[in-house]
């Protein structure tokens, strides 16, 4: 979707420092900047009621364009993510991040609410970069890593019925993408995709976000070329200390399925009961090796937290980290296994 003349405007003033940003036909002035990475970063917009609409609870404006009503913000304010585009590469791959996107429609998993790629001024050699604005719903707590960090400085940690609940709400996110006809592939489930809002009284919310690294999951690896390929393409959108063994030492013959993704689900229910990947301790050792400790499915435990989790949750994670793909779960057999100890966990 582009925008209108009066958008392309109302963009440059946002990028030379003015406050307003169009997506479309609804206009959003930027309040401040929540992060950046890489080309993109990410802001806190709030709607601006216009002639032909009213911010979101008035029914006009940006609710015109939304399926589902419940991702409209009460106050009007949203989350902006900005990307600067410089090649083809970069163009294609956001094009993909939206189009995936549209795929998905569950509770658990960030909505896409609009989009806009606008052209901007040609560079000197000529060619035109792009930049694209997406708009999401906005959760101001922020990711579970971001959660992890304030916790430990606190030296806090979550409850042994959060951490299932949490983990949970990550399966049924997953559990839409994989039964997908195809099915797809999240490709980089860790906590700094994972976004947390406290509740009082209930369990936090978890939302899975980026599907910029989503895929069709399953592949027929048959030459040394094409698991090469694989490797590469998974060193560039998996995160490390969560990529599955099989995308680090991808066999030349191999079918690649939807547990590279279960593989990451272990990790990251490690994670949200220690606040780490459990194999970044291979990070800090002298000649430790990333690769060799996941290939290895080595994982070491933490002493803490005093009572200590119960040995169900680990050895619910060692099921999950089996470096043979063939006999990993699948999603559904994580989720009955998962709703087993909320049962027996659950205060």
């Amino acid at each position: 979707m582009g925008c209108t003349f009066s958008g392309l405007n109302a963009l440059y003033d946002a990028v030379n420092g003015g406050g307003d940003v169009w997506i479309n036909e609804n206009r959003f002035r930027i309040v401040r900047q929540l992060g950046e990475g890489g080309f993109a970063y990410v802001f806190l917009v709030k709607e601006v009621p216009t002639d032909s609409g009213s911010a979101s609870g008035g029914g006009g404006g940006l609710a015109k364009r939304v399926k589902d009503p419940s991702h409209l913000s009460d106050d009007g304010t949203y989350a902006m993510k900005k990307v600067l585009i410089q090649n083809a590469e970069q163009l294609e791959l956001v094009r993909e991040e939206i189009r995936v996107s549209s795929l998905f429609s569950h509770p658990n998993l960030l909505p896409l609410l609009d989009h806009a790629i606008i052209s901007i001024k040609p560079t000197q050699e000529g060619s035109r970069n792009h930049e694209a604005y997406l708009l999401f719903p906005v959760h101001l707590d922020g990711t579970l890593l971001d959660n992890a960090k304030v916790m430990k400085a606190k030296k806090e940690v979550f409850s042994t019925s959060d951490v299932l609940y949490i983990f949970r709400q990550l399966c049924a996110g997953l559990e839409h993408m994989h039964n997908l006809d195809p099915p797809y592939a999240h490709n980089d489930v860790k906590p700094g995709n994972v976004l947390i809002t406290h509740i009082k009284g209930k369990p936090p919310l978890a939302i899975l976000m980026d599907f910029g690294s989503a895929r069709p999951a399953r592949k027929q690896i048959r030459s040394r070329s094409e698991a090469l390929q694989l490797q590469e393409w998974a060193s560039e959108h998996c995160s490390a200390p969560f990529r599955a063994p099989e995308l680090w030492d991808c066999p030349s013959h191999a079918d690649i399925d939807e547990r590279t993704d279960i593989w990451s689900l272990g990790c990251t229910l490690y994670a949200i009961m220690y606040g780490v990947s459990p194999f970044e301790y291979a990070l800090g050792e002298s000649g430790g090796s990333l690769q060799l400790a996941i290939v290895n499915a080595q994982v070491k435990w933490p002493a803490g937290p005093k009572p200590p989790y119960p040995e169900a949750l680990h050895q619910f994670v060692t099921w999950m980290l089996q470096t043979q793909a063939a006999v990993r779960p699948r999603i559904d057999d994580i989720i009955i296994h998962v709703d087993k100890l909320i049962s027996k966990f659950s205060n």
